[in-house]
C-alpha cells in the first residue's frame, strides 16, 4: 500500500507540475521553462544532498540517471515538437501509454508476472490515461498518418526508458540520482537552446511558476522512486504516469476549465484502477 500511496503522490505531483509549467510557458515560452526548471530543481536538489548527508552511490548508478535525464528530456522535446506540428490528440495520448507501457512490461519480466486482479488495474489505468489525455471534441476515427505517430511513440519510449533507469539508479539512494538525472536532462536543453539561438531572458513573470513547476516536478520524481522502491516498478510507473488526471483537475478548478466527458470517464477508471493495482 505505500508504494501505492508514493505512486499517487508522484501523479498529483508531476500533474501538478505540469499545470504551473504551462503557466509558465504560456508567459515565458516551454522551452525556457523546461532549461530554468532543470537548473532551479538542481538548487532544490542539491540542498537536499547536503541537508541530508546521503551517501555517495556507484558511479554506475549516477552514470545511468544520467543517462535516464537525457533520454527523459529528449522525449519531451520530441513530444513538444509533435504537439506543434501534428495533431494534439494524438500526441499527448499515444506518448502517455507508451511511457506507462514500456516500463509496466519491463516491470513484468524482471519481476514476474502480478496477480491478475493487477493486471486488469493496469488494464483500467492504461485506458484511463489515454481518455484523460485526450483533448475535447476530437474524434476517434480521426485518420493519423504513420508517420505522425514515430515522434509520439518515440517520445513515449523516452519517458518509459526513463521510469526504467531511474529505479534501477535509485536503488541505494535517493537524492544522488535525482542530482545526475536532472544534471543529465539541463544539458540537453542547455544544446537545444544553444542550436536554436533561441532567447534565454525570461518574460511576462514566469519566474514564481518555473519556481513553483521546479520544486512540484523534483517532489513528483522523488515520490515515483520512493514507490518503485517499495513495491513493483510496473505498478509505480503506471500510477505515476496518471498524472494528466491531476493537470485536468487543477485547470478545472482554478482555470475554470471545463472537464470533457472521456476525461471525467477516464479519472473515474483511474479510482477503479487504485481499487485492483494492489491486488
Amino acid at each position: 500500500m505505500l508504494s501505492i500511496v508514493y505512486g499517487l503522490l508522484a501523479a498529483l505531483g508531476w500533474g501538478a507540475a505540469d499545470f504551473t509549467g504551462g503557466l509558465a510557458s504560456r508567459r515565458t515560452g516551454a522551452y525556457r521553462t523546461v532549461l530554468y526548471g532543470e537548473a532551479v530543481g538542481l538548487v532544490f536538489i542539491i540542498g537536499a544532498v547536503v541537508a541530508t548527508k546521503e551517501a555517495h552511490p556507484a558511479w554506475l548508478a549516477l552514470a545511468l540517471a544520467a543517462a535516464a535525464g537525457a533520454i527523459g528530456t529528449t522525449g519531451l522535446l520530441m513530444l513538444y515538437h509533435a504537439l506543434a506540428t501534428g495533431k494534439m490528440s494524438i500526441a499527448t495520448p499515444v506518448s502517455a501509454l507508451m511511457a506507462a507501457s514500456i516500463p509496466a512490461l519491463a516491470g513484468m519480466l524482471l519481476q514476474g508476472f502480478p496477480g491478475w486482479l493487477t493486471l486488469m488495474g493496469f488494464g483500467l489505468s492504461l485506458a484511463a490515461i489515454w481518455l484523460i489525455s485526450r483533448e475535447e471534441g476530437n474524434n476517434t476515427r480521426v485518420l493519423v498518418h504513420i508517420r505522425e505517430l514515430r515522434l509520439p511513440l518515440l517520445a513515449g519510449i523516452g519517458f518509459g526508458t526513463y521510469f526504467i533507469l531511474m529505479h534501477q539508479a535509485a536503488q541505494t539512494a535517493l537524492f544522488w540520482p535525482m542530482l545526475a538525472s536532472r544534471s543529465g536532462g539541463m544539458w540537453i536543453m542547455l544544446l537545444y537552446i544553444a542550436l536554436r539561438r533561441d532567447t534565454w531572458r525570461v518574460t511576462g513573470g514566469a519566474w514564481p511558476y518555473i519556481i513553483l513547476n521546479s520544486l512540484l516536478d523534483a517532489g513528483g520524481n522523488a515520490m515515483y522512486l520512493l514507490a518503485a522502491r517499495s513495491g513493483r516498478m510496473d505498478v509505480a510507473a503506471v500510477l505515476s504516469s496518471l498524472y494528466p488526471a491531476g493537470t485536468v483537475l487543477l485547470a478545472a478548478l482554478l482555470l475554470r476549465e471545463r472537464v470533457a466527458r472521456s476525461q471525467s470517464l477516464g479519472i473515474l477508471l483511474a479510482l477503479l484502477a487504485i481499487l485492483f493495482l494492489p491486488l
